[in-house]
């Protein structure tokens, strides 16, 4: 019996098979669309952010982190401005009615 390691195998150009290159053949599969839905929300800075989330659909996975950080940003910005605006103005404040003494005779 021996113990020596068996040669890798040979390609025809003389080349090994090449550092982390699966044996098996595997290649992983491209970059694809996942069709996840997004409904518009009504605002239009939210939806915009939304929208970019479709960039991930054609980056490879490593890819997608920048995506999703930055419209985590977006959207985290979008809600602080929310609540650094004035909210709507309500109606104006009733007049209060005549005073007796008002009336002139």
């Amino acid at each position: 019996m021996s113990d020596a390691v068996p040669e890798p195998a040979v390609q025809e150009n003389g080349a090994g098979p090449q550092p982390g290159e699966a044996e098996s053949g595997y290649e992983p599969a491209a970059p694809a669309p996942l069709g996840v839905p997004r409904t518009p929300t009504g605002n239009a800075e939210v939806d915009a952010r939304l929208a970019r989330l479709a960039d991930a659909d054609h980056l490879a996975t490593d890819g997608h982190v920048e995506v999703y950080e930055d419209v985590h940003r977006g959207l985290r910005d979008a809600l602080t401005a929310l609540d650094a605006r004035p909210g709507p103005q309500g109606p104006p404040a009733p007049s209060p009615p005549p005073s007796p003494y008002d009336r002139r005779s």
